[in-house]
């Protein structure tokens, strides 16, 4: 057997069945511009794959040397990628600078940063591995528009170059060259070079004139130029220099309604606060997650934590052994219940649970699984020893790492455990913004469930709180 084979026949003893198959049958068959930069979630709809497993078995095949993660900070306004990582460790915490719609963001966990998946080169060899052989139309198709955007097929998206483009070059290291155009009437004119990141801006207006204007712009990766020229319809040459130890791809784009509608073509991508909160990713790679130092922002996380009411007396009354047993047997239940929802436990502590959702509707359909769970556990012993304690929140948070494992940081956490403090057994206790998210309403009303709101000092938090009880 190979060792490609040995690869393939371990993935398929650790991931979904179908899941594996079509992993393995994508990276035989699959054309080399789909096996750069995957999208999960349409790689698990065209293959008709549910979305979790799909993450699942490219999770298992990544940690077995099949493909490589990416973590591509993409720009909310154009879709461009302005930075890919190996790890989530090498993404920084300041503003990426976007240079073709000349602003910088803040890179958040949930709106930024996705991640893709890319078949290893020792696997098999693409295009893609070597971007600066790519040409020009592919590099953009691949490399910079690959993540974000719905892209067309390359013939599709070369004629679609040439409707919003006046002209395009290639630079290699230290060369020089130039482009001579003529400057349509009222227009907005964008020099872009997606390598170094740069870009200039025309805008022209007036009456028109024969004389030829001359630009110059230097690229150079110690500062991607930027700037805003006004200028008259008629001939313009642009001087292009290339001081980068790298090819650039200069394309002069005219900002017409065929970019504009291109870049609104976006696409749903796996986000890496989606990952981070997906079981299988903590348990394959949250180790080496985030450096020490590192505080990344997320914009929203659903937090559950839950706790066993009367622990203490479940040892003294049953014995340390059977009580171990039992509270075993209660995180095993709680686990695959927050797996099944696309959450992760973040950490147990004594017999308390803390865990993460992508969005409080999964959050609450955990909790009353868990609920549920609970009182069937506790029906085929015939006692009610186990009863959980649980309080849901969401709202902003840093990712972090504590204790070498990710965790996370922020009153949103301490809201969420302060919440739970407030529950007795079998109630579960949500504060305001999980229960008006509609999605969560919906899943309540179908459920028969009707919170009851009230107001409660929390302890540490200065302000009064609406937290519901769900009885």
């Amino acid at each position: 057997m190979s060792e490609l084979e040995g690869r393939f026949s371990v993935l398929r003893n650790s991931a979904n069945a179908a899941a594996a198959a079509a992993i393995e049958q994508h990276v035989r068959d699959a054309p080399d511009e789909a096996l750069n930069r995957i999208n999960v979630i349409d790689f698990a709809r065209e293959h008709g794959v549910p979305v979790e497993k799909a993450l699942d078995g490219f999770l298992h095949a990544s940690r077995l040397g099949l493909f490589e993660m990416q973590w591509n900070i993409l720009c909310p306004g154009c879709g461009g990628v302005l930075n890919s990582n190996a790890t989530l460790q090498s993404v920084h915490q300041h503003d990426y600078m976007c240079s073709i719609c000349a602003r910088g963001y803040e890179p958040s966990l949930d709106e930024m940063v996705e991640v893709s998946f890319t078949v290893s080169p020792r696997v098999r060899k693409i295009a893609a591995h070597t971007p600066h052989q790519l040409p020009i139309w592919e590099y953009f198709r691949q490399m910079y528009w690959a993540s974000a955007l719905r892209m067309p097929s390359a013939a599709e998206f070369e004629t679609l170059m040439h409707r919003m483009v006046l002209d395009w070059t290639e630079l290699g290291p230290g060369e020089k060259g130039s482009m001579s155009v003529q400057l349509p009437p009222d227009a907005f004119v964008i020099l872009f070079e997606p390598v170094a990141h740069a870009a200039v801006f025309i805008e022209v207006q007036g009456e028109a004139t024969r004389e030829r204007r001359e630009l110059s712009t230097v690229f150079n990766r110690v500062q991607a130029p930027t700037g805003k020229h006004t200028l008259q319809p008629g001939p313009l040459r642009l001087a292009l220099e290339n001081r980068t130890d790298s090819r650039v791809l200069p394309v002069l784009f005219i900002a017409n309604d065929d970019l504009h509608d291109m870049m609104g073509k976006r696409r749903n991508f796996l986000t890496a606060k989606r990952l981070l909160t997906h079981q299988t990713f903590r348990d394959l790679f949250g180790a080496d997650t985030l450096a020490v130092d590192q505080r990344l922002k997320i914009t929203n996380l659903t937090f559950v934590f839950t706790d066993l009411k009367a622990s203490t007396e479940l040892y003294e009354r049953v014995g340390d052994l059977a009580a171990y047993d039992l509270v075993r047997a209660h995180f095993g239940v709680l686990g695959k219940v927050v797996a099944e929802q696309s959450g992760a436990v973040v950490k147990t502590i004594g017999d308390a649970v803390m865990a993460t959702f992508p969005s409080s509707d999964r959050g609450m359909e955990a909790v009353l699984r868990m609920r549920e769970s609970m009182r069937r556990l506790n029906d085929e012993r015939g006692r009610e020893d186990l009863l959980l304690k649980i309080g849901i929140h969401e709202g902003p948070c840093l990712a972090v790492t504590l204790n070498e494992r990710l965790d996370y940081f922020g009153q949103t956490v301490n809201v969420a455990s302060r919440v739970q403090g407030l529950a007795t057994s079998q109630s579960i206790f949500a504060t305001e913004p999980v229960i008006r998210y509609e999605p969560t309403a919906e899943l309540l009303a179908r459920e028969g469930l009707s919170p009851v709101p009230r107001r409660c000092s929390l302890k540490g938090i200065s302000d009064e709180l609406t937290v519901y009880e769900i009885a």
